[in-house]
C-alpha cells in the first residue's frame, strides 16, 4: 500500500524512452507522458513536433517516497538519458526534447538543484549539465496512443533500435530499481 505518494515530472527527450524505463522502477506507481512548460494550451503532438509551441516531451511520474527517494528517481533519470545535450537526445532534436526537471513542490525543486550542483562539481559527465530544473507549468497528458507505448509496440523500429537498448541498460546498471 502506497502511504506517501509524490510527482516530479522529467524531460529526458523521447517520452516514449523515458516511459519504458520508469514503467520498471519500483515504487512507482504511474508514468503518464505528456508535454510541459509550453504556451500552447492542450497541444497536439503534431503541434510539439513542430518545435514551436515551447512544451517538452515529459513523463509525469508517481512515485512512494516510502519505498523510493526522489534522489534515487533523479539518478536513474541523469544516468538513462544525456543531460549535457541542449535540445537533442540522439537523433531527436528540438527543444521538445531538452533535458528538462518540472517540480510542483519546491523542495523537488532545491533537490534537484543540488544534484546538478553536485554533479557538475564532480564533472560527473565531462560536459556541462543543460537539464532545467523549473515548476510545472501548464502540463497536459499526451494523446492515448502514446501511453505505455513501448509495452504495447515493443517490435516498432524506434523501439526496438532505441527504446530497447535504453530500457536493457537501465536493467543492468539500475538492476537494484527493478519492480518484482
Amino acid at each position: 500500500m502506497a502511504h506517501n505518494l509524490q510527482t516530479i515530472t522529467l524531460g529526458g527527450g523521447c517520452f516514449w524512452c523515458t516511459e519504458a524505463v520508469f514503467d520498471r522502477v519500483r515504487g512507482v506507481t504511474d508514468v503518464e507522458s505528456g508535454y510541459t512548460n509550453g504556451h500552447t494550451l492542450n497541444p497536439s503532438y503534431e503541434q510539439i513536433c513542430q518545435g514551436d509551441t515551447g512544451h517538452a516531451e515529459v513523463v509525469r511520474l508517481t512515485f512512494d517516497a516510502d519505498e523510493i527517494s526522489l534522489e534515487e528517481i533523479l539518478e536513474i533519470f541523469f544516468h538513462t538519458h544525456d543531460p549535457t545535450t541542449l535540445n537533442r537526445q540522439g537523433n531527436d532534436v528540438g527543444t521538445q526534447y531538452r533535458s528538462g526537471i518540472y517540480f510542483e513542490d519546491p523542495a523537488h525543486g532545491a533537490t534537484a538543484s543540488a544534484m546538478i550542483r553536485q554533479m557538475t562539481q564532480d564533472k560527473l559527465f565531462g560536459a556541462p549539465i543543460t537539464t532545467e530544473v523549473k515548476p510545472l507549468a501548464n502540463y497536459s497528458a499526451a494523446e492515448a496512443y502514446h501511453q505505455d507505448y513501448f509495452a504495447k509496440n515493443p517490435h516498432a523500429g524506434y523501439c526496438a533500435f532505441v527504446v530497447g537498448p535504453k530500457v536493457e541498460k537501465f536493467r543492468k546498471t539500475f538492476a537494484k530499481y527493478l519492480k518484482a
